[in-house]
């Protein structure tokens, strides 16, 4: 009587160590593929929006229209999140030398201006980086760990077949290459869970590389901006002037539905536009 084999069969006969080892990497390759979905939609996404405010920014006459444009769209990717930074960090420091807050200042609203808004732009950076490299740790672990797994349930399975052969005394060909074969399914499927991983992997790392790269150069110009003074802005004195307009414009009109603001001001009571 032939008997029906197959993975449906391997299911059945297997004992509690092969299903643990099929359970952890059907929930690795459901983490997976949702990381690889959402995260996949997400850069598409902020890539859009980011495309169109570095655009917008630079099509700007001055920084009042950039600031405009963060109270009409919200500062939801980390280009508008960098301006934002460097507006909240000259806001701080204008209200500590105006001496408002300086009996309260913090370590926080130390040295000159320039420092200040050095440390808000690598914060901003830091902050995006955290965001852009979410679930990449766990890609790069089931990409490495993954094949190991099913290798592990290869020969688990294959040890309990040749008992089962050794048991029967039947060591022919038809005996021998059911059972091992349906024990080579777990090396299948840890390679299965494996490939996407790593495929995700590389491709988040590029993008994440090519983001962090175009925002450390768009710091420079934000800085310089900022810092050392507004060519195009109609007032053609220096980064204080302009950046005191925009705080008083932000301060009058408010940013409405901006998550990122509310969450930084969370994290930095002192960093956040009024």
């Amino acid at each position: 009587m032939e008997q029906s084999l197959g993975f449906a069969h391997f299911l059945t006969n297997a004992d509690g160590v092969a299903r643990f080892v099929i359970g952890l990497m059907l929930i690795a390759s459901v983490v997976t593929w949702y990381l690889v979905l959402t995260k996949g939609i997400g850069v598409l996404r902020m890539r859009r929006r980011s495309d169109a405010f570095v655009d917008a920014f630079w099509e700007a006459k001055n920084l009042e229209a950039v600031a405009e444009r963060i109270r009409e769209t919200g500062a939801t990717e980390p280009f508008s999140h960098l301006v934002h930074h460097g507006f909240t960090a000259i806001e701080q420091h204008g209200r500590c030398k105006n001496g408002c807050e300086c009996d309260t200042a913090s370590l926080i609203d130390a040295g000159a201006a320039d420092e200040m808004l050095t440390r808000a732009l690598k914060r901003a950076i830091d902050e995006d980086r955290s965001r852009l490299e979410f679930g990449q740790t766990f890609l790069a672990t089931v990409a490495s760990s993954a094949p190991f797994v099913g290798l592990f349930g290869t020969v688990w399975g294959i040890y309990h077949a040749l008992i089962a052969i050794g048991l029967s005394g039947q060591g022919t060909l038809d005996k021998v290459a059911g059972p091992v074969g349906e024990a080579l399914i777990m090396t299948g499927i840890g390679l299965a869970v494996a490939i996407p991983a790593a495929i995700a992997y590389n491709a988040f790392a590029r993008a994440n590389r090519n983001t962090l790269a175009r925002l450390n150069s768009f710091a420079y110009d934000v800085f310089a901006f900022l810092a050392t003074g507004i060519k195009t802005s109609p007032m053609l004195t220096d980064a204080r002037a302009t950046s005191d307009k925009v705080i008083a414009l932000a301060r009058a009109q408010g940013l409405s539905g901006d998550d990122t603001r509310n969450e930084t001001a969370a994290a930095h009571p002192g960093l956040a536009l009024r």
